[in-house]
């Protein structure tokens, strides 16, 4: 096995060497050949060299080795205009060495009219103070850190509520305050609260009467609620249109007794619905059963059971003066009465074309008893609650003034409505009396009448000799004023009948006898 001492230094430089012994000392252990260092360039050791005379660190040495750098470019004239100092002036911008600041060659320092006293010397601002490590920042783990944390101190009312800025004897003195505030307001409230008691009294109750309403049996009241439930609402609609009327039992099987205005509509436009809304909110499709339109009548019928039938009086024995209710559905408000009187009787009043031929004639009841738009078709009540005719118009002063009621209304006889409607419900039409004459009213001052303007052939008026510019002034008893006073005292008579008629002819009174046929 080979020694250290056999081994052939000669053949390493770098192989061990023998131990030393006593009197040859040898070179140390462990020493390596030197590294190989390549020649320095002369331009890299002008630049990065070491000043002269210094062989090692910068650190520690002497000011006078300072080494001499090479001149740097001239600056350009622009800098040097703009940054450069001002002409005459040898201030410059750093210290220059071994003044004020400065090391000197003894190692002192002295100080500078810019720092304080004895900040010269502060290791911070001493460029060559001995740098030395001190204790690592990170601290050190506690050997008890396993142990739960300790609980903190506890915070008082004024610190979690003030922070600190008020004390316990200020936060009692403030919350003393608070309730003499809260005291004085609950004062307020209770005082206020005692005088508003004098305005109002919780138990208070106002005294009552007895009834004192006296209603005997003949009164509007008591007429109403008996004829209230024979009166109906008509609607009829198109589309999204339609319009309103009224209407009146007068039978058990549902026949209703109304206008042809309120009708015609749902007669002549397709796909128009006819309803009737009794007073109990049915509702219930209706029929046309028959129409006339010289008297502007209709009769309706419903499916209904039971129905409250309207009681029938006479027209013939009212009187102007007579107590008069009407009742109907005026702008769509059903169940509306009205109350009034009789103005005159056996009024001829022509109607406007509204769903009739334009030859519509009634021999009407007028009355002051509010009629309005609606009313059409309802009852007039005398005031027994029998019905004495069919509203049916009212006399306006125009579209500018107002188009509502003025106290001038007018209904058709119940005493001609219920010979029509008979006709109607049995045939479905109704034939008239007819003279054959068209007639314009006149007067000479004296005396009114109808002058005949023309006579059909074949007429009633033609077989009796009528001729035209005959005045006719009386027909039967009947004294006629006017075309339409020809017109309904003509009507109100039969077919077939024969009445005397009183006329004038070139100034001579003259009574034929005339045969009326129908129309």
């Amino acid at each position: 096995m080979a020694t250290p001492q056999d081994h052939d230094a000669s053949q390493d430089h770098d192989a061990y060497r023998p131990f030393p012994t006593e009197g040859h000392p040898g070179p140390p252990p462990f020493v390596s050949r030197p590294a190989p260092q390549p020649a320095v360039e002369p331009a890299a050791a002008e630049q990065f060299g070491r000043p002269a005379g210094v062989t090692g660190a910068f650190a520690d040495q002497p000011f006078g080795a300072i080494r001499e750098w090479a001149a740097a470019p001239p600056t350009p004239e622009a800098l040097e205009t703009a940054f450069g100092r001002p002409s005459r002036s040898d201030e410059l911008l750093q210290r220059p060495p071994g003044r004020n600041g400065a090391r000197s060659s003894a190692g002192s320092v002295g100080e500078d009219d810019f720092w304080p006293q004895g900040a010269a010397r502060d290791p911070w601002r001493d460029p060559w103070a001995a740098a030395v490590l001190g204790d690592p920042a990170v601290r050190q783990r506690d050997v008890n850190a396993d142990e739960p944390p300790r609980p903190g101190a506890r915070l008082s009312v004024a610190e979690v509520l003030f922070g600190r800025r008020l004390t316990n004897r200020a936060l009692v003195a403030l919350a003393t305050v608070a309730l003499l505030i809260g005291g004085v307001g609950g004062l307020v409230g209770r005082l206020t609260a005692e005088g508003g008691t004098l305005l109002n009294d919780p138990g208070f109750t106002l005294a009552q009467v007895q009834p004192a309403i006296d209603r005997p049996a003949g009164s509007v009241a008591a007429v109403a609620g008996r004829v209230l439930p024979a009166v109906v609402s008509l609607e009829f609609r198109v589309g999204d249109q339609g319009g309103f009327g009224s209407g009146v039992v007068i039978d058990g099987h549902g026949y209703l007794l109304t206008n042809n205005h309120v009708v015609a509509p749902a007669a002549d436009i397709p796909h128009a619905t006819l309803e009737a809304v009794f007073s109990d909110g049915t509702r219930l499709p209706a029929r046309i059963v028959g129409r006339d339109p010289k008297t502007d009548l209709a009769v309706v019928k419903v499916e209904v059971a039971n129905a409250t039938v309207a009681q029938l009086g006479r027209s013939s024995t009212l009187k102007p003066g007579d107590p008069v209710i009407a009742i109907g559905s005026p702008l769509g408000l059903a169940g509306t009465v009205t109350s009034g009187i009789v103005s005159a009787v056996n009024r001829p009043v022509r109607l406007e074309a509204e769903g009739s031929n334009g030859n519509a004639v009634i021999d009407a009841i007028q009355t002051d008893a509010a009629i309005n738009p609606g009313n059409s078709g309802g009852a007039l009540v005398d005031g027994a609650g029998a019905v004495v005719g069919i509203n049916t118009a009212i006399r306006t002063l125009g579209a500018v003034e107002g188009g509502g009621s003025i106290g001038l209304g007018f209904a058709i006889p119940i005493d001609t409505a219920r010979t029509i409607a008979q006709e109607l419900i049995r045939t479905g039409h109704y034939q008239h009396a007819d003279l054959g004459v068209n007639a314009a009213s006149v007067t000479d001052g004296k005396s009114d009448g109808a002058r005949v303007q023309n006579v059909q052939q074949g007429s009633a008026a033609a077989e009796a000799g009528i001729l035209e510019n005959d005045v006719i002034t009386k027909v039967g008893n009947r004294i006629v004023g006017t075309a339409d006073a020809l017109t309904v005292a003509v009507r109100e008579r039969g077919i077939g009948e024969r009445v005397p008629i009183s006329l004038v002819r070139d100034g001579r009174p003259l009574v034929v006898t005339v045969t009326l046929k129908s129309d």
